[in-house]
Protein backbone atom coordinates (compact mmCIF):
# COMPACT_ATOMS: atom_id res chain seq x y z
CA UNK A 1 0.00 0.00 0.00
CA UNK A 2 1.17 3.44 -0.20
CA UNK A 3 1.85 6.02 2.45
CA UNK A 4 -1.50 7.63 1.05
CA UNK A 5 -3.31 4.52 0.98
CA UNK A 6 -2.47 3.39 4.82
CA UNK A 7 -3.08 7.20 5.78
CA UNK A 8 -6.07 7.65 4.78
CA UNK A 9 -7.36 3.31 5.80
CA UNK A 10 -5.84 4.73 9.43
CA UNK A 11 -7.81 7.65 9.64
CA UNK A 12 -11.11 5.92 8.16
CA UNK A 13 -10.64 3.29 11.15
CA UNK A 14 -10.55 6.21 13.43
CA UNK A 15 -13.36 7.67 12.59
CA UNK A 16 -15.28 4.43 12.55
CA UNK A 17 -13.99 4.35 16.24
CA UNK A 18 -15.06 7.63 17.39
CA UNK A 19 -18.41 7.02 15.94
CA UNK A 20 -18.68 3.90 17.33
CA UNK A 21 -17.99 4.91 21.05
CA UNK A 22 -19.97 7.40 20.81
CA UNK A 23 -22.94 5.53 20.13
CA UNK A 24 -22.13 3.33 22.81
CA UNK A 25 -22.99 5.66 25.74
CA UNK A 26 -25.83 4.45 28.55
CA UNK A 27 -28.81 6.13 27.26
CA UNK A 28 -30.29 7.80 29.89
CA UNK A 29 -32.30 5.92 32.76
CA UNK A 30 -35.58 5.12 32.39
CA UNK A 31 -37.64 6.24 35.22
CA UNK A 32 -39.99 3.25 36.78
CA UNK A 33 -42.42 5.22 37.89
CA UNK A 34 -45.80 3.56 38.48
CA UNK A 35 -47.80 1.44 41.47
CA UNK A 36 -45.96 -1.55 41.49
CA UNK A 37 -47.41 -4.95 43.73
CA UNK A 38 -44.25 -6.45 45.36
CA UNK A 39 -43.60 -10.11 45.03
CA UNK A 40 -44.88 -11.48 48.07
CA UNK A 41 -48.15 -9.51 47.39
CA UNK A 42 -47.85 -8.13 50.87
CA UNK A 43 -47.40 -4.55 49.74
CA UNK A 44 -48.15 -1.95 46.74
CA UNK A 45 -45.23 0.53 46.35
CA UNK A 46 -45.56 3.89 44.56
CA UNK A 47 -42.68 5.20 42.91
CA UNK A 48 -42.38 9.00 41.54
CA UNK A 49 -39.85 10.97 41.54
CA UNK A 50 -38.96 13.21 44.29
CA UNK A 51 -40.09 15.86 45.50
CA UNK A 52 -37.12 17.83 46.68
CA UNK A 53 -35.14 16.64 43.57
CA UNK A 54 -36.87 15.36 40.55
CA UNK A 55 -33.53 13.59 39.17
CA UNK A 56 -34.35 11.21 41.82
CA UNK A 57 -37.44 8.21 42.48
CA UNK A 58 -38.68 7.71 45.97
CA UNK A 59 -41.14 5.19 46.71
CA UNK A 60 -44.23 4.94 48.76
CA UNK A 61 -46.08 2.18 50.90
CA UNK A 62 -49.76 2.94 49.38
CA UNK A 63 -51.20 -0.28 50.38
CA UNK A 64 -50.64 -3.12 52.20
CA UNK A 65 -52.50 -6.68 52.98
CA UNK A 66 -52.41 -6.36 56.36
CA UNK A 67 -52.54 -2.93 57.60
CA UNK A 68 -53.97 -3.57 60.88
CA UNK A 69 -51.83 -4.91 63.89
CA UNK A 70 -53.39 -7.55 66.59
CA UNK A 71 -54.71 -4.96 68.73
CA UNK A 72 -56.83 -3.84 65.57
CA UNK A 73 -55.32 -0.07 65.21
CA UNK A 74 -53.03 0.53 61.92
CA UNK A 75 -49.62 -0.77 61.99
CA UNK A 76 -47.35 2.22 63.11
CA UNK A 77 -43.57 2.42 61.95
CA UNK A 78 -42.24 1.62 65.92
CA UNK A 79 -39.25 0.01 64.87
CA UNK A 80 -37.80 3.36 63.16
CA UNK A 81 -34.48 4.34 64.63
CA UNK A 82 -35.64 7.80 64.24
CA UNK A 83 -38.15 8.51 67.62
CA UNK A 84 -40.12 10.88 65.85
CA UNK A 85 -41.29 8.59 62.97
CA UNK A 86 -42.12 5.74 65.53
CA UNK A 87 -45.91 6.99 65.79
CA UNK A 88 -46.15 7.10 62.47
CA UNK A 89 -48.53 4.57 59.87
CA UNK A 90 -46.77 1.91 58.08
CA UNK A 91 -49.21 2.76 55.34
CA UNK A 92 -48.36 5.75 53.47
CA UNK A 93 -44.30 5.38 54.64
CA UNK A 94 -41.88 6.38 52.22
CA UNK A 95 -39.59 2.93 51.85
CA UNK A 96 -37.28 4.07 48.56
CA UNK A 97 -35.04 7.25 49.70
CA UNK A 98 -34.33 9.11 46.53
CA UNK A 99 -32.82 6.54 44.24
CA UNK A 100 -30.13 8.14 42.15
CA UNK A 101 -29.64 7.04 38.34
CA UNK A 102 -26.42 5.33 37.56
CA UNK A 103 -24.15 4.89 34.42
CA UNK A 104 -26.02 1.48 33.31
CA UNK A 105 -29.62 2.80 33.83
CA UNK A 106 -30.30 1.16 36.98
CA UNK A 107 -31.24 3.69 40.33
CA UNK A 108 -29.60 3.09 43.31
CA UNK A 109 -29.94 3.89 47.54
CA UNK A 110 -31.28 3.24 50.12
CA UNK A 111 -34.41 0.94 50.91
CA UNK A 112 -36.55 1.40 54.59
CA UNK A 113 -37.80 -1.94 55.73
CA UNK A 114 -40.14 -0.82 58.49
CA UNK A 115 -40.99 -3.95 59.88
CA UNK A 116 -37.44 -4.10 61.65
CA UNK A 117 -36.30 -0.47 61.32
CA UNK A 118 -33.77 -1.25 58.87
CA UNK A 119 -32.10 0.16 55.88
CA UNK A 120 -30.75 -1.66 52.72
CA UNK A 121 -28.60 -0.72 49.53
CA UNK A 122 -30.87 -1.57 46.75
CA UNK A 123 -31.03 -1.07 43.10
CA UNK A 124 -34.00 -0.98 40.74
CA UNK A 125 -34.51 -0.90 37.09
CA UNK A 126 -37.22 -1.97 34.65
CA UNK A 127 -36.49 -4.27 31.94
CA UNK A 128 -40.01 -3.92 30.51
CA UNK A 129 -43.14 -1.53 31.33
CA UNK A 130 -45.06 -4.40 33.29
CA UNK A 131 -42.10 -5.22 35.74
CA UNK A 132 -39.50 -3.83 38.40
CA UNK A 133 -36.38 -5.87 39.38
CA UNK A 134 -35.54 -5.04 42.88
CA UNK A 135 -32.17 -6.04 44.43
CA UNK A 136 -31.47 -5.75 47.69
CA UNK A 137 -27.78 -5.99 49.77
CA UNK A 138 -26.90 -6.28 53.15
CA UNK A 139 -23.11 -6.01 53.54
CA UNK A 140 -22.32 -8.58 50.32
CA UNK A 141 -25.79 -11.08 50.18
CA UNK A 142 -27.83 -9.64 47.80
CA UNK A 143 -31.44 -10.78 46.78
CA UNK A 144 -33.89 -9.86 44.03
CA UNK A 145 -37.24 -9.76 43.58
CA UNK A 146 -39.54 -8.69 40.78
CA UNK A 147 -42.45 -6.28 41.28
CA UNK A 148 -45.19 -6.57 39.21
CA UNK A 149 -47.33 -3.20 38.02
CA UNK A 150 -50.45 -2.69 39.46
CA UNK A 151 -53.12 -2.92 36.92
CA UNK A 152 -56.39 -1.85 39.07
CA UNK A 153 -56.95 0.13 43.00
CA UNK A 154 -56.98 -2.55 45.75
CA UNK A 155 -59.89 -1.93 48.30
CA UNK A 156 -58.06 0.79 50.49
CA UNK A 157 -55.05 1.90 48.08
CA UNK A 158 -53.98 5.43 48.80
CA UNK A 159 -54.47 6.92 45.76
CA UNK A 160 -53.61 11.04 46.36
CA UNK A 161 -50.62 13.17 45.53
CA UNK A 162 -48.29 12.46 47.84
CA UNK A 163 -48.47 14.72 50.77
CA UNK A 164 -52.69 15.46 50.39
CA UNK A 165 -54.66 14.32 52.77
CA UNK A 166 -55.17 11.20 51.28
CA UNK A 167 -52.12 10.23 50.03
CA UNK A 168 -48.38 9.02 50.98
CA UNK A 169 -46.02 11.32 53.12
CA UNK A 170 -42.59 12.31 52.00
CA UNK A 171 -39.42 12.21 54.36
CA UNK A 172 -38.73 15.84 55.40
CA UNK A 173 -35.70 15.06 53.77
CA UNK A 174 -37.57 14.02 50.20
CA UNK A 175 -40.87 16.39 50.48
CA UNK A 176 -41.35 19.50 48.53
CA UNK A 177 -39.40 22.39 49.63
CA UNK A 178 -40.68 26.01 50.03
CA UNK A 179 -39.73 28.30 48.27
CA UNK A 180 -37.00 30.14 50.15
CA UNK A 181 -37.46 33.35 48.21
CA UNK A 182 -41.37 33.89 48.37
CA UNK A 183 -42.76 36.24 51.24
CA UNK A 184 -45.74 36.41 53.00
CA UNK A 185 -47.56 39.65 51.10
CA UNK A 186 -45.70 38.85 47.80
CA UNK A 187 -48.37 38.76 44.90
CA UNK A 188 -47.62 34.72 44.34
CA UNK A 189 -48.82 34.30 48.29
CA UNK A 190 -51.20 36.92 48.98
CA UNK A 191 -55.10 36.44 48.33
CA UNK A 192 -56.77 37.77 45.24
CA UNK A 193 -57.84 40.91 45.20
CA UNK A 194 -62.00 41.35 45.49
CA UNK A 195 -63.72 43.48 42.58
CA UNK A 196 -65.29 46.27 44.11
Amino acid sequence: MTPITVRTATAMLISIGVLASSQCHSAPATVPTGTWVTEDGRARVRTERCGSDATRLCGFVVWGREPLGADGQAKVDRSNPDPSKQARPQLGHQMLMGLKANSDGRFEGKIYNADNGKSYDVAIWSDQPSTLTVKGCMLVFCASQTWTRATNVAPGELQGATDATDGPRSDREWAVKANPSAKKGTPAESSPARPK
